[in-house]
């Protein structure tokens, strides 16, 4: 689908958007609800991206409107798929990954909300997939260590249902990565470069498991 040059964007730590993958979000600060609402009216397209200082809590405070963190400068442009408006203008939307975006410009809010000069040309995300399959023994061994070590009950068996890319990707999405950790996911350049690294992290987070422990795959009781 056609994509904005000028591109909304939604700051949010520790959230990681990756084409293909869909996020539920619930919209609530005015300025947010401004940018959804602007969305809806238009292509319904809006960018995901972290602040560069994660944020502890990303509830607003008083006076947050006013705040304008830094931002890393690559991110996730998603597509709002479904839409639900509460009568007190909250929004529950489901944001699908399309292309990943970097900016070097940022241009005056408007409505409240920040937008950027998005450049997609360096992420031809749509063909990242071809020629590529992932090694799965390598990620769920290191998915079962992972496990073990943060008292996870993972159940390898489930990974069986999801194509090369969904296991790949998902696994960055829902495990509790630290922010800085899912940016370098959402930075690798190409899907064997984001295999390595979601491999990298997982076999770091397990990394206290005692030596010469059972590690096959397996599901954790």
């Amino acid at each position: 689908m056609p994509l904005p040059d000028i591109l909304p964007v939604f700051p949010l730590t520790g959230v990681l958007l990756l084409p293909g993958t869909v996020l539920p979000l619930h919209i609530f600060e005015p300025r947010y609800c401004n940018m959804v609402q602007d969305a809806l009216n238009g292509d319904k397209i809006f960018g995901m991206i972290q602040p560069f200082a994660p944020q502890q809590d990303n509830r607003p405070l008083p006076g947050a409107e006013k705040d304008a963190p830094d931002l890393y400068k690559l991110g996730c442009a998603g597509y709002i798929e479904k839409s639900e408006k509460s009568a007190d203008g909250r929004f529950f939307i489901q944001l699908r990954g399309v292309n990943r975006f970097r900016f070097e410009d940022e241009l005056a809010l408007w409505r409240g909300y920040r937008r950027v000069k998005a450049i997609y040309k360096d992420f031809p995300d749509a063909t990242l997939a071809e020629g590529w399959s992932c090694n799965r023994p390598a990620i769920l061994q290191a998915l079962t260590i992972y496990g073990q070590a943060n008292g996870m009950h993972i159940k390898p068996e489930q990974a069986e249902r999801f194509s090369d890319l969904e296991l790949v990707n998902l696994l960055g999405v829902s495990l509790p990565f630290h922010p800085a950790e899912k940016q370098a996911l959402l930075e690798a350049r190409t899907l064997k470069d984001r295999e390595d690294t979601l491999v990298g992290l997982l076999r770091l987070g397990g990394d206290h498991v005692e030596p010469g422990s059972d590690t096959s795959p397996r599901r954790l009781n």
